[in-house]
């Protein structure tokens, strides 16, 4: 199993009181996800995050409809959470969410560390998984701007895949 990276960041002027919230709201990942993927969230809502929530999800990705389980595996309100995925397209996905207040508002990162299914076969979409992972986590980047209500002339964003 070959490990790949995605990292991403984004600074909003605002404290981290009122960002985490947003982030806390599983709801709000089918508000900041492209439509093309026809995201929803299976499990019952509205759901209480913490260690241990099992999340259940429906997508579709290239024309397949599936579906992705995942765990919080780590939750420390206003700092850090993690989901990793249990059921779902790749053979490993760890998504690590934090948040750090610094002099400029709220600086959120987002580290994901993920390996693509049928190793060694399936590295030869790479390439479009990264790609399409780039859209997807920019799409976010932008969305969460704008549902903070912020101009994004006041945040400063990147997405390293």
């Amino acid at each position: 199993m070959t490990l790949h990276h995605l990292r991403s960041s984004l600074t909003v002027p605002l404290p981290v009181e009122e960002v985490f919230p947003f982030f806390a709201a599983a709801e709000n990942l089918e508000r900041i996800t492209p439509g093309q993927l026809r995201f929803s969230i299976v499990s019952a809502t509205p759901l209480t995050i913490a260690r241990g929530t099992i999340i259940e999800y429906r997508l579709s990705l290239y024309g397949m409809r599936f579906r992705w389980t995942t765990l919080i595996s780590v939750w420390e309100p206003t700092r850090v959470f993690v989901d990793e995925q249990r059921r779902g397209p790749f053979a490993l996905w760890r998504h690590r969410h934090s948040f750090e207040e610094t002099a400029s508002g709220t600086t959120i990162r987002d580290s994901v560390e993920y390996a693509l299914p049928l190793h060694p076969f399936g590295e030869v979409a790479l390439p479009l998984v990264r790609a399409q992972l780039r859209s997807i986590f920019t799409f976010r980047q932008r969305r969460v701007v704008e549902l903070l209500g912020l101009l994004s002339a006041q945040c400063a964003w990147e997405v390293d895949v």
